[in-house]
């Protein structure tokens, strides 16, 4: 069962990535994929917040610390070497997992309300650094001129739209290992009693760092391609608190239990947003944010997998 469970698995991603690229080839209008990209980003961001606010159970509010670090080492990457998007992304990659790790062994000794004002307080901390980096544009922002798209894409759009899905694979598929895994038994085991699994030999600490440098490397390569996606980069867009509200609010609408929880949520808010702010206003987002996310946590705490029931829980499949 597990083999054909992560065979239908791959199939799955293999199927997606080709129906993007596909799109990206036959249709025409670009404003599909800004919107598209937006949606995709949500569920790399939602996917990684879920790695260590769900699993484990250390809410974290710090999402735009890592998301903003990602956009401005990209820009400096790019602005330094001319570096092409997937090296971009790589660098963030690796500067968020070692973030991550620099913020786990400060803070994961603390648990509950301090841990989530320690994350808020790191975001604080690096948007002042950035705000004072006069190499990226500093409190004025950068403006931003794209290289020449590469083939098959004939805009640059189409192509960061692919690579946001590709970065949706990624996530995704470390998400599920991470909890059909011993990381994953040995997270659950802490955020249910963190003494309790101590006791029993767990290596907690170990694993909350392990943790917080994927979750930190996915929240950080999700940024990487916002910088060539609006030409623009500033301190208040990047680190702006709505990428840490919303990660946080899609994986518990979601369902932080199953990998596919957030997905579910990043989906369901992400269109529901979109379709706002052409219809409505963008300032109306926030609101139906909130409104949902009580909705949820009142009504269905088990996010969207927990009131669909999903047949696969029951069989204790990944």
């Amino acid at each position: 069962m597990g083999k054909s469970n992560g065979l239908g698995f791959w199939i799955a991603c293999a199927v997606f990535l080709g129906a993007m690229l596909a799109l990206t080839l036959v249709m025409k209008n670009e404003y599909p994929f800004f919107a598209g990209y937006v949606i995709l980003q949500f569920i790399v961001l939602a996917t990684a917040w879920n790695i260590l606010g769900g699993y484990a159970g250390y809410v974290n509010f710090g999402t735009s610390a890592f998301f903003g670090l990602g956009v401005y080492i990209a820009v400096m990457l790019f602005k330094a070497i001319g570096a092409p998007i997937v090296v971009q992304i790589a660098g963030a990659a690796l500067v968020g997992a070692v973030l991550g790790f620099g913020v786990g062994l400060l803070t994961l000794r603390m648990q509950g309300i301090f841990f989530s004002i320690a994350t808020i307080a790191v975001t604080i901390i690096i948007e002042t650094c950035v705000t004072n980096w006069k190499f990226v544009g500093g409190a004025a922002g950068i403006q931003l001129q794209r290289p020449p798209v590469m083939a098959p894409f004939d805009s640059y759009v189409k192509m960061l739209f692919f690579v946001q899905a590709a970065l949706v694979v990624i996530a995704v598929a470390l998400a599920r290992y991470v909890q059909g895994s011993w990381i994953g038994r040995g997270l659950q085991a802490l955020r249910d009693d963190e003494l309790a699994a101590e006791c029993t030999g767990v290596p907690t600490l170990k694993l909350k760092l392990l943790a917080c440098c994927l979750s930190g490397a996915l929240m950080s390569a999700a940024g990487a391609p916002s910088a060539m996606y609006l030409q623009f980069a500033n301190p208040d867009s990047a680190f702006n608190l709505n990428y840490s509200v919303s990660a946080l609010a899609m994986a518990l609408i979601g369902g932080t239990a199953h990998w596919i929880g957030p997905i579910l949520g990043a989906i369901l808010l992400g269109v529901t947003q979109q379709i706002l702010t052409v219809t409505i206003s963008s300032e109306v987002n926030v609101l139906i944010l909130g409104l949902m996310l009580v909705l949820f946590v009142v009504g269905a705490p088990a996010g969207l997998i927990g009131l669909v029931g999903f047949p696969w829980k029951k069989r204790g499949g990944t």
